[in-house]
C-alpha cells in the first residue's frame, strides 16, 4: 500500500536526516580530539615537543617523568634514563648555586616494579650512578632530591663520572648563565652486539653518554659524546649525526639545518666538585663544524 507524504512530513524527515548527519560527522571528530593528548611538561622541550626515539625499538616499556626542574624517559629494558631534558636559565642557575649539593640516592617508585633500578645493583658493580640531569643544576632542595632518582642515572665510569664529565656539566652551566637560557637533553649510548650489565636487575652499561645542547637566542645546536670508560676521550657532533647513530633526536622542533651544524660547544672547564687529578687520563677534541 502506497503512503503519500504531504510537504510538511517530508519537511521534518530531511531536517531528522540533516541532523543525523551532523550527529555522525561530530562523533567522527571525537576520536581525532580524544587521541590529541597535551605533551606532559613541555617547558623542558623546544617548541613542547619532547626528544624523540628514531629507533623504535628504544621505545619498549618506556615512562616519561615529570619533575619540578627535569623530566626523564625510563626505560624498563636498560634500567635507566633513555634521556633526561633540562631547561637551565641564569635565573635558575643562580638559585642552583645557593642550593646545597645533597640528595639520596633512590628507586623510582612510578615506574612498574620490573622497570625500576635498585641500590643493589650499582653496589661493587665499579660503576658510579651518573646522573644524566646534574644535581648541580637544581634550583632548591626538592628539586634536588629528585635529581637522584635511579631513574635519572646510568652506570658510569668513575674516571668519566668524576672528571670530564662533571666539567662537561660545568661549562654547559656556565654558557646557560651567559646566553641566558638552554635546552639541554643528556642521555646513554649503546653501541655493539654485546653490551654489559650490573646489579640482579641488569642494569645496562652504556658504551658512552652524550649531552646535546641547544642555544635559542643564537639559534644553533651540538652534543658532547664521550666514552664511558677508564679512560675517558669527548668529542662534539651535530644533532643529526647523534640521531643517525643513536637513534634518539634530542631536538624535533629544531629546523633541519640547525641539526646538521655542530655549534662550537665550549670546552670542559673544571668544576668545584671535581676531585684533585680528575683531569688526568682524558682527551677532549675541539668541536668540528664539519659534523
Amino acid at each position: 500500500m502506497e503512503v503519500a507524504i504531504g510537504e510538511p512530513a517530508w519537511q521534518t524527515a530531511a531536517m531528522m536526516i540533516s541532523r543525523l548527519l551532523r550527529l555522525a560527522l561530530a562523533l567522527l571528530a571525537i576520536p581525532a580530539v580524544a587521541f590529541a593528548q597535551p605533551v606532559a611538561c613541555p617547558r623542558f622541550f623546544p617548541g613542547g615537543q619532547p626528544p624523540a626515539l628514531v629507533n623504535p625499538r628504544l621505545g619498549q616499556r618506556t615512562t616519561l617523568l615529570c619533575n619540578d626542574a627535569y623530566a626523564v624517559l625510563a626505560s624498563g629494558l636498560t634500567h635507566g634514563a633513555l634521556w633526561s631534558a633540562e631547561h637551565p636559565t641564569a635565573d635558575s642557575l643562580a638559585a642552583a648555586r645557593g642550593t646545597a649539593r645533597q640528595g639520596a640516592f633512590h628507586p623510582d617508585d612510578r615506574l612498574p616494579p620490573a622497570d625500576q633500578a635498585q641500590l643493589e645493583d650499582y653496589r661493587r658493580s665499579g660503576y658510579d650512578r651518573g646522573h644524566m640531569t646534574p644535581s648541580g643544576d637544581m634550583p632548591d632542595d626538592q628539586a634536588q632530591q629528585q635529581s637522584f632518582s635511579l631513574a635519572n642515572m646510568v652506570p658510569q665510569a668513575p674516571a668519566l663520572n668524576r672528571g670530564l664529565w662533571e666539567r662537561i656539566e660545568s661549562a654547559v652551566r656556565d654558557l646557560a648563565g651567559r646566553e641566558g637560557e638552554l635546552y639541554v637533553v643528556t642521555g646513554p649510548a649503546f653501541q655493539g652486539q654485546r653490551l654489559q650489565s650490573i646489579g640482579p636487575d641488569a642494569v645496562l652499561v652504556p658504551t658512552s653518554t652524550w649531552k646535546a645542547v641547544y642555544d635559542p637566542r643564537a639559534g644553533v645546536a651540538g652534543v658532547y659524546v664521550c666514552l664511558n670508560t677508564q679512560e675517558p676521550a669527548c668529542s662534539t657532533v651535530s644533532v643529526a649525526t647523534l640521531a643517525r647513530v643513536v637513534g634518539i633526536d634530542p631536538f624535533p622542533a629544531l629546523p633541519e639545518a640547525i641539526k646538521q651544524t655542530a655549534m662550537a660547544l665550549p670546552p670542559p672547564i673544571p668544576s668545584h666538585y671535581s676531585p684533585a687529578g680528575s683531569r688526568r687520563r682524558h682527551r677532549y677534541s675541539e668541536p668540528r663544524l664539519d659534523q
